[in-house]
C-alpha cells in the first residue's frame, strides 16, 4: 500500500487543507480508535496534547469525536510538549496518545503525531493500519459503547515533575541567569516553571502565545530575539526550545549558538566518562557533522548514522539498546529518561555540565570544530518529481566525483514540507561551494 497521510513524522500540513482538515482529522480519530480498541471493550484510553496554533482546537475537537465514536475514552492535556505526551500515554496507561503539533513550522500548518501504548512513535505497520482503515471506513460504536471525553488539568505538573527528577538530585541553578525562548509553543508556561524552581533567575521569551506567533521570530529556529536578550541581560546562557519543545538550541554567554551536534557531543563525553553511554554508541543522522564523527572515534566512541528524523534515531537506538542519539537540529534523545526529543531535558542536562564543571556555556558548547558544512533548500511544485530528472541525477555524480571521498554530500526530500534539501562538507570551502551552487542550480531549473 502507497501511504498518502502519514509522513516521516505523522500527518502534516497547512491547517484547512487537504490532509489536515477537520473531516480528515475525525476519520483519522475513528480509526486510530478502531485500530487501538480491537477487543470491544470500553477501557480504552487515548491521551491527546497539543501546542498553541489557532487551529488546535478544531483538531483537538474532530480527534475526540472520532475516537469518542469508536468507544475510546479521551484524556485532553491541552498546551504541553511532545515528549509529555510521551509519558503521559505510559504514565496513564493508556493504548495511545496523539499530538497536535507541526512542531517548527509557522502556525499555518499543523500535524497530527501518534504514540503507541509504549510511549515511543509508532511503527510503520501501525501507521499503514490506521491509514487503511480511514480509506475503507469503519463502524462505530453503538450508542451505549460510546466513549468519554475529560480534561486533565495537571498534565504540565506531572511532565514538570518528571523533568526535574532529571536532574542531580540536590543540585540547584542558584546564582545562574537563564534567558528561556519558548517559540510562543507548547512549553510556554511548563518551561520556565521548571527552571525557577530549579533556582535560576529566568528571562522568559516567546511565552505570550496568541495562536498565530507560534514560532514567528522566536525559538529554535530564529534564535536572534533570544541572543540579544542573553547579551543585553548578562545571562549565562539561553535555552531556545521549538513550538512543540522537542528540540533545543543553546546559546552561550555570548549569545553564540551550539547545536545539536555540539550538544550531543558533550554529553556522549561526558556519558561515556562515567559509564552510562550504552555500547559506546551516539546515534545521529546523515545530517550531523563530520567533525562529530572525528571527535567521537578520537575517543574511542562510535558513531551509528540514520536517515532524518528523530523516529529513525530512537528505532535505530532501541534496536540496538542505545541511550543516547539526535539531530543536529536539536532533537536529542534520551531514552533513560524520554521516549522521543525532548529540549528542556536537554537544556537541564547542559546546566548540570556547566554547574559541575564550573566551566562556561560558551567552552562546553565548543566541543569540537566543524567541517565546513553547506545546506540548501529547492522548493517545488506538489507532484513534481525533480530528483528522478536525468540532468540532476548526472549533477549529483558529479558532484560525488568531486568530492573524491574527501567530503560528504547528502541528497533528500524533506519529509514535512515539499523542499529537497542539499547538504555537503568538505575541507576546502571553495569546492563546497561550487559543488552545492551546481547542484542546487540543476534542482532548481528541474523543478521550475
Amino acid at each position: 500500500m502507497t501511504r498518502r497521510l502519514f509522513g516521516t513524522d505523522g500527518v502534516r500540513g497547512t491547517a484547512n487543507e487537504w490532509p489536515m482538515t477537520a473531516e480528515m482529522a475525525l476519520r483519522i480519530g475513528a480509526a486510530a480508535g478502531r485500530h487501538f480498541r480491537n477487543d470491544g471493550s470500553n477501557g480504552h484510553r487515548v491521551v491527546i496534547g497539543k501546542d498553541t496554533r489557532l487551529s488546535g482546537y478544531m483538531f483537538e475537537n474532530a480527534l475526540t469525536a472520532g475516537l469518542t465514536s469508536t468507544g475510546m475514552n479521551v484524556l485532553l492535556l491541552g498546551p504541553v510538549p511532545t515528549p509529555a505526551v510521551g509519558m503521559m500515554t505510559t504514565s496513564m496507561r493508556a493504548d495511545a496518545g496523539i499530538m497536535i503539533s507541526a512542531s517548527h513550522n509557522p502556525y499555518q500548518d499543523n500535524g497530527i503525531k501518534f504514540f503507541g501504548p509504549d510511549g515511543f512513535k509508532l511503527s510503520d505497520e501501525d501507521e499503514a493500519a490506521i491509514e487503511r482503515l480511514v480509506e475503507t471506513g469503519v463502524e462505530p460504536a453503538p450508542a451505549g459503547g460510546i466513549g468519554r471525553a475529560t480534561r486533565v488539568d495537571d498534565g504540565r505538573f506531572r511532565y514538570a515533575e518528571r523533568v526535574k527528577a532529571t536532574f542531580p538530585q540536590g543540585m540547584r541553578l542558584d546564582g545562574l541567569k537563564v534567558v528561556i525562548d519558548c517559540a510562543n509553543g507548547a512549553a510556554y508556561r511548563v518551561a520556565p516553571e521548571v527552571l525557577w524552581e530549579l533556582g535560576a533567575t529566568v528571562i522568559p521569551v516567546g511565552t505570550q502565545p496568541n495562536g498565530v506567533n507560534i514560532n514567528d521570530g522566536v525559538g529554535s529556529t530564529d534564535v536572534r530575539l533570544a541572543a540579544e536578550t542573553v547579551v543585553s541581560h548578562g545571562a549565562d546562557i539561553g535555552i531556545c526550545l521549538d513550538g512543540d519543545a522537542d528540540r533545543v538550541m543553546i546559546l552561550d554567554e555570548t549569545g553564540q549558538v551550539a547545536d545539536g551536534d555540539q550538544l550531543m557531543a558533550l554529553m556522549a563525553a561526558r556519558w561515556a566518562a562515567q559509564g552510562r553511554l550504552r555500547g559506546g554508541t551516539l546515534v545521529a543522522t546523515v545530517m550531523s557533522n563530520l567533525g562529530l564523527e572525528q571527535f567521537l572515534g578520537a575517543r574511542g566512541l562510535r558513531l551509528e548514522r540514520t536517515a532524518v528524523g528523530d523516529r529513525h534515531v530512537v528505532e535505530a537506538m532501541r534496536a540496538g539498546g542505545w541511550n543516547l542519539g539526535g539531530e543536529q537540529s536539536g532533537h536529542i534523545v534520551m531514552t533513560d529518561y524520554a521516549t522521543t526529543g525532548d529540549g528542556l531535558l536537554a537544556g537541564l542536562q547542559f546546566l548540570a555540565a556547566m554547574i559541575e564543571t564550573g566551566e562556561p556555556a560558551s567552552r562546553l558548547a565548543r566541543q569540537f570544530e566543524t567541517v565546513p558544512q553547506m545546506l540548501r533548500n529547492v522548493r517545488y511544485a506538489a507532484g513534481a518529481q525533480p530528483l528522478a530528472a536525468a540532468g540532476v541525477v548526472a549533477a549529483i555524480e558529479d558532484a560525488r566525483a568531486r568530492l573524491n571521498g574527501g567530503g560528504r554530500l547528502v541528497i533528500r526530500k524533506s519529509g514535512t514540507e515539499p523542499l529537497i534539501r542539499v547538504m555537503a562538507e568538505c575541507e576546502d570551502a571553495r569546492l563546497l561551494a561550487e559543488v552545492v551552487d551546481g547542484v542546487v542550480a540543476t534542482i532548481t531549473q528541474a523543478a521550475s
